[in-house]
C-alpha cells in the first residue's frame, strides 16, 4: 500500500534496569517496595529492559513511571550494583546474536516518599517491607545485593 509505512516493534537494548524505589517510614527507618510479579511466584523490585537508544537512566525512569506510576522527574541515583543476566531471560535474546551471552543489569535508586504506587499488568501486589523482610522475600541474588548498597547508602546518610 502507498503511504503506510509498517512500524516494527521497538528494538530491545542488550541490557537491563533494576529500580529500587524506597522513602522514609514515620519510625525514621527506610522501607523499599516490592512487588509480586503476575507471572511467577517470585518478589522483586521493578525492572526492565532498555528500548532502542535509551541510556540506562532513560530505561530505568520509564520502567518505574510504567511499572509502578513512578514520576519520572524525581532524582535517581545509579548505585555501582551490577549483575549480569544470561540472555536466555529474554525474548530478544535471538535477535542479539549467537555471541552475545549475557547483558548487564543496572541498578538505580529513587526516593518514592508518601507517593502511592500503582501495580501494572506485570506485578499483582506491592508490598513496602523494611530491610530485613525485603531482603527475605526478595527472589534474585541481585535484587538482593542491590538492596544491600541501598540500605547502606540511606543509613549512613540518616546518621550523620
Amino acid at each position: 500500500m502507498v503511504g503506510v509505512r509498517r512500524v516494527s516493534p521497538m528494538a530491545r537494548a542488550q541490557f537491563q534496569v533494576l529500580i529500587i524505589p524506597y522513602r522514609i517510614a514515620s519510625d525514621g527507618e527506610p522501607e523499599y517496595a516490592i512487588a509480586k510479579r503476575s507471572d511467577m511466584d517470585a518478589w522483586q523490585f521493578f525492572s526492565g529492559g532498555g528500548e532502542e537508544n535509551e541510556a540506562p537512566i532513560e530505561a530505568a525512569r520509564r520502567e518505574a513511571n510504567e511499572e509502578g506510576g513512578i514520576p519520572t522527574d524525581l532524582e535517581f541515583v545509579q548505585l555501582d550494583s551490577i549483575a549480569s543476566i544470561p540472555v536466555n531471560n529474554f525474548a530478544a535474546h535471538t535477535e542479539w546474536g549467537q555471541d552475545v551471552y549475557v547483558i548487564p543489569e543496572y541498578s538505580f535508586c529513587v526516593d518514592v516518599r508518601a507517593r502511592d504506587l500503582f501495580t501494572s499488568r506485570e506485578h499483582e501486589e506491592i508490598l513496602w517491607r523494611p530491610y530485613e523482610e525485603a531482603h527475605q522475600l526478595l527472589t534474585w541474588d541481585s535484587n538482593r545485593t542491590a538492596l544491600w548498597e541501598v540500605n547502606q547508602r540511606i543509613t549512613r546518610r540518616l546518621s550523620r
